[in-house]
């Protein structure tokens, strides 16, 4: 009985495969076989057989399973499938394919078990496989339906880019530029080219493209043969989707396909208007893109297609109704980047140059200012040719008198327009222009040329001023620092250096200066004060009286600037000034200074590197922030000690840190320690700021004391003969040699040098002479030395008066040439003090 109370009937139902269980392996609706652990076929079902159309003796006993996979499928067996069976004991819906007797390919399913003996080694693997031929088209329809759904999105993508880059393109070349962009993401074109309709020239203009080689790319006349202006004239989509088809309808595009290699071509033209309003759709341009193969367009892409013509149609229709209010904008653009171009020039010379230089040929074709400005007057103008010089020299003369402006017209033979340049109520010059004559009679042409002229004349006019300025204030500056410096005491030496920026500025506040405290304190200072022109070089100056008026032998740096703050209680434009000063006592070589905000001076003794002193820093002048209480550093210096005092202009740079310039100013001067004094200061500015620089540079540089041995080395050129002559006129005279000795020696050294620059260099610019003096109560040796090659003896080579006159001022004369070059030791005795 069943469990419901009924007969039992699967008592007797008896199955098919019950009989047959063999029938049931061999027919099973997949492939089974059985392989040793090596993949070595012992036994395959007939399924299996069926479908790959081997038979059981190819295969049993022959082949592994791995050998009948493709190559790649070996590698993935090999690499993957076998180590994951050995691993796991078994692996499921593996694809793999499977080659067939005849070489056909055939996608499975794979599913393996390795079964084990008892002692865990492996015995067999059983496999089954499933056809999967069905399933992989299936998942290749369902892969190019996701394909196709995944371009149509990125070409809406795309199309909406573009409508939104089209809704935000103000002129007809960003609207072109933009749809020029469209077809290569949108439908993987190969190269894109945009025609737009000039209708007043009719013709289609070349405005852009991603490969001009591709194909005619220049303009042609709407009327012209050609595929781009035939569909212009249609206002239709045209797809050219063979060679064939453009050799049948468009040789010339026929020719360029071959030529370029391009298979189909798509030429849209851009309209604007609906196909059913009167006239149909206006045709503004054409949008020409190719494929390298020949394509075929589905419907779907060509309705994007035809949307894109319509919204670049539409935009460029936008574009152009914009024209005119650009062309506005464009007056008052202009207007204003001229009047900012103007003022980046100080000079009144290069205001007026850039004037006519801006104005053609975006205004004018020539252009002519005239100034009334000097006994000479001022003219500039730029252009061609030049119109009659008589008939514009009346027409001129006739608009300063007037001070009204006279406008060209057509019949009036000269088609130049006067303007006059009126500034605080008086007629400084006047702007001639030529202009196109469809340019003449706009009354918005000619508001616009009094605008520019307006402008113009004020700009000129501050430049006037300002160069007015400009020279009271540099002849001021110059007054104060030419006073004169401490040069005949031969316990110090001081070299000074002033350069003024050399880009047309107003003129700084750098200064220098350098005095007699008493008759054995020395006063040195550089400083720096806020501003330019006439004020800051007159804050220069009182602040220059008021630090000699502070200075004494009682107070020192410190209480010198602290009466220099009570200064600037009365005089406000010398507040937040910045200066370094020192005070050096010339008996002892001690030295005691102060910096008011200023950058710290950089000593070089005669032995070690360049040191910056860091000590006794405070606020600038007169300032109500930061440290404001004045100290000062004491310091002894060595015989031979240089001290170099600067302004900012020397090291700061916007494109650099100002440790950088710290950096290039010490390593500049420790190079120049054996260098002469005399054009020390010039040499360093030469190279850091070189003459084209943007602000002041001022250099102080002082020497104490008389070194006991003096070593310079100088490049081979003439003229710095003189510069060590200099510094060893001091060096001499510090030691207290005679007249008579100290003259003999200089003309000898400077024989020597001259000798070696001469003949041991022989005019090579890079040789260095070095020169050492060394002195003793009773002689003064100088020692000449260069690196050159002399021709032959050096009797024979400097027999000329040089050598002579060195002979006739040293006691001793001797020549050392058993190194490289040739050294000269000369001896001079020293006469009775």
């Amino acid at each position: 009985m069943s469990e419901s109370g009924g007969p039992d009937v699967t008592q007797e139902l008896r199955l098919p495969w019950d009989d047959d269980p063999e029938d049931l392996y061999e027919h099973a609706p997949c492939g089974y076989l059985t392989t040793l652990p090596d993949g070595t076929v012992v036994r395959v079902n007939e399924t299996f057989l069926n479908w790959t159309g081997y038979t059981r003796a190819d295969l049993i006993g022959h082949r592994r399973f791995r050998d009948l996979l493709t190559p790649g499928d070996q590698i993935y067996h090999e690499t993957h499938y076998a180590p994951l069976l050995a691993m796991q004991g078994e692996v499921h819906e593996i694809a793999l394919e499977v080659v067939g007797a005849d070489e056909r390919r055939l996608p499975m399913l794979v599913n393996s078990v390795l079964e084990r003996s008892p002692n865990g080694s492996p015995r067999i693997i059983r496999t089954m496989v499933f056809n999967a031929t069905e399933r992989r088209s299936y998942e290749r329809e369902l892969l190019a339906a996701r394909r196709a759904a995944e371009a149509s999105e990125q070409r809406v993508r795309v199309l909406q880019q573009i409508v939104a880059d089209l809704a935000a393109a103000p002129t007809e070349a960003e609207v072109a530029e933009a749809v020029v962009r469209a077809p290569e993401p949108a439908f993987q074109a190969t190269s894109t080219s945009i025609y737009l309709v000039d209708a007043e020239r009719d013709q289609l203009v070349a405005v852009a493209s991603t490969d001009p080689t591709t194909g005619n790319w220049e303009d042609m006349p709407r009327s012209s043969t050609r595929a781009v202006a035939e569909v212009a004239r249609r206002g239709d989509l045209h797809v050219i989707g063979t060679l064939a088809d453009a050799e049948a309808h468009f040789p010339d595009l026929a020719e360029s396909m071959r030529r370029s290699g391009r298979g189909t071509v798509v030429l849209l033209p851009l309209t604007t208007g609906a196909a059913d309003e009167q006239g149909g759709p206006v045709v503004l341009g054409v949008l020409a893109f190719s494929f390298r193969d020949e394509r075929v367009l589905t419907d779907g892409e060509l309705r994007v297609i035809r949307l894109l013509g319509q919204q670049a149609g539409q935009a460029l229709d936008r574009a152009r109704l914009y024209d005119d209010g650009r062309r506005r904008e464009e007056r008052s653009s202009f207007l204003v980047r001229t009047t900012r171009a103007l003022d980046e020039e100080h000079r009144l010379l290069q205001r007026a140059r850039r004037l006519v230089e801006r104005v053609v040929p975006e205004v004018a074709d020539w252009a002519l200012v005239r100034l009334q400005v000097g006994p000479a007057g001022l003219v500039e103008h730029h252009g061609g040719p030049a119109p009659d010089p008589a008939r514009i020299e009346a027409r001129t003369a006739e608009v300063i008198e007037t001070a009204a402006p006279v406008f060209a017209t057509d019949g009036d033979g000269l088609g130049c327009t006067v303007l006059p340049l009126i500034a605080r109520g008086r007629v400084l010059g006047t702007l001639a222009l030529r202009m196109a004559p469809d340019r003449r009679g706009d009354t918005a042409e000619r508001q616009f040329l009094i605008d520019l002229a307006d402008r113009a004349a004020l700009a000129c006019e501050n430049a006037r001023l300002y160069e007015q300025e400009r020279a009271i204030a540099r002849t001021l500056q110059r007054s104060l620092l030419a006073a004169d410096v401490p040069g005949t005491d031969p316990r110090f030496v001081v070299e000074t250096h002033y350069q003024a920026a050399a880009r047309d500025m107003e003129v700084g506040g750098d200064w220098y200066d350098a005095f007699l405290i008493t008759a054995n304190k020395l006063a040195v200072v550089v400083g720096d004060v806020v501003g330019r022109g006439i004020e800051a070089a007159t804050t220069m100056g009182q602040l220059r009286s008021a630090i000699r008026a502070l200075a004494s032998a009682e107070n020192g740096p410190a209480r010198l600037l602290e009466g220099l703050d009570r200064f600037c209680d009365r005089v406000d434009s010398a507040r937040m000034a910045t200066l370094v000063y020192a005070e050096v006592d010339l008996l002892n070589s001690e030295m005691a200074f102060a910096c008011a905000g200023h950058l710290p001076p950089l000593l070089h003794e005669p032995a070690g590197s360049p040191e910056y002193l860091l000590q006794a820093r405070s606020a600038p002048l007169g300032s109500r922030a930061g440290d404001v209480r004045r100290i000062e550093h004491r310091r002894r210096l060595a015989a031979g000690s240089r001290l170099l005092l600067y302004t900012d202009g020397l090291i700061e740079r916007r494109s650099r840190g100002i440790d950088r310039g710290f950096e290039i100013l010490a390593r500049e001067y420790a190079r120049r320690r054996d260098a002469p004094l005399k054009g020390l200061a010039a040499g360093l500015a030469d190279t850091l700021v070189g003459r084209d620089h943007a602000d002041d540079v001022c250099l102080l540089c002082l020497t104490l004391g008389t070194e006991e041995r003096l070593e310079r080395t100088i490049g081979a050129d003439p003229l710095q003969i003189a510069l060590l002559r200099a510094d060893m006129r001091g060096w001499l005279a510090g030691h207290g040699v005679d007249p008579d000795c100290l003259n003999a020696v200089l003309l000898a050294c400077s024989e020597a040098v001259a000798n070696a620059i001469e003949h041991g260099y022989q005019d090579d610019p890079f040789g260095v002479v070095d020169v050492a003096a060394t002195i003793s109560p009773d002689t003064v040796e100088i020692q000449v030395t260069d690196r050159g090659r002399w021709r032959g003896p050096v009797s024979d080579v400097a027999r000329g008066r040089g050598l002579q006159l060195i002979y006739e001022a040293m006691d001793e004369v001797a020549f050392d040439r058993t190194g490289e070059g040739t050294t000269v030791i000369m001896r001079r005795h020293r006469g009775t003090p």
